[in-house]
């Protein structure tokens, strides 16, 4: 297993970064993460919302894959990637960027568990704001392919459905369920990137880890799981919401009302598939963001 060189943990304590060097991020590294993991999970990013807007209660998602690939063809497993991409490179850049500059800001360095959760949830609010045209058009784009072809929207890419809401929607339109998309993504930031760093400050506190492979990939494991769970209820809502059609539902009540008709499983619909695509997804982002500031990272003297 290919061993990192340990020249900083970026999102560990200082008294655990190396007493003559650290390397810490440039503010654009965790967006550039982010779209190399979201292009390399995407297939099951897209399961994950056909499955949570399928009304049968039994469909699996292997059945629902093998209905996308006998209709449209293993290609159509990337339907809306453009949008995906788009997405993490203004909601995740800003959110990682927010949050990484807290930490290093004078109160962040001293600032504790508590002080990374502020941070993450400031930077998962504007965040979650500022990706919420990119995520709404993902959403359409991705469930386009189970619809017929007369109803499908058939968005070239994200830059035109992007074009297409504003001309025929309306521009409003693009942040519809930015409510939701905001909530998630605050909780969905804590998940990650706090309990990223606390679960690598705790196995580096045990004494058996080092600052390798190995170590990155089970604490974003643990903070993949969590954040899965803090946010499952909130995106079953953002992705019913996003996906609606103008004035199908009048209000968030008729949406939670539209859900719970599946009982309280509907707010969790999706969850396995859904932590089999946000785990790979969680442990390549930190993977990717560890080795980009390993190679190319600021180095700070101390």
């Amino acid at each position: 297993m290919c061993t990192v060189e340990k020249v900083g943990l970026p999102y560990a304590s200082d008294q655990m970064a190396s007493k003559k060097s650290e390397k810490t991020s440039r503010w654009y590294f965790g967006g550039l993460a982010s779209a190399g993991a979201a292009y390399c999970t995407h297939p099951l990013d897209l399961l994950k919302v056909l499955y949570q807007t399928d009304i049968r209660n039994n469909v699996s998602m292997l059945q629902l894959s093998r209905e996308i690939i006998r209709d449209d063809g293993i290609t159509a497993l990337y339907s809306g990637v453009t949008a995906a991409v788009l997405r993490q490179l203004t909601y995740s850049t800003t959110r990682f960027a927010i949050y990484e500059i807290g930490k290093q800001s004078e109160y962040g360095k001293d600032s504790g568990f508590l002080g990374r959760i502020i941070m993450a949830a400031i930077g998962g609010t504007v965040g979650g704001f500022v990706g919420s045209p990119a995520d709404l058009i993902n959403v359409r784009m991705q469930n386009d392919v189970k619809l017929p072809p007369e109803q499908r929207r058939n968005y070239k890419n994200a830059i035109d459905g992007i074009i297409r809401v504003w001309r025929e929607e309306g521009f409003r339109r693009l942040f519809a369920g930015a409510s939701s998309a905001t909530a998630r993504s605050v909780f969905m930031t804590i998940g990650q990137l706090t309990f990223y760093d606390q679960a690598k400050l705790t196995l580096f506190e045990t004494g058996y880890f080092t600052d390798n492979i190995g170590t990155h990939f089970l604490a974003s494991v643990i903070a993949g799981g969590i954040a899965t769970t803090m946010t499952q209820p909130i995106d079953v809502v953002k992705t019913v919401m996003m996906n609606a059609k103008p004035g199908e539902f009048s209000s968030i009540g008729a949406i939670l009302r539209h859900i719970s008709k599946l009982g309280p499983v509907g707010f969790f619909k999706g969850f396995v598939p859904r932590f089999i695509r946000l785990g790979p997804h969680t442990v390549l982002t930190f993977i990717f963001l560890e080795q980009l500031r390993i190679n190319f990272g600021v180095l700070k003297s101390q």
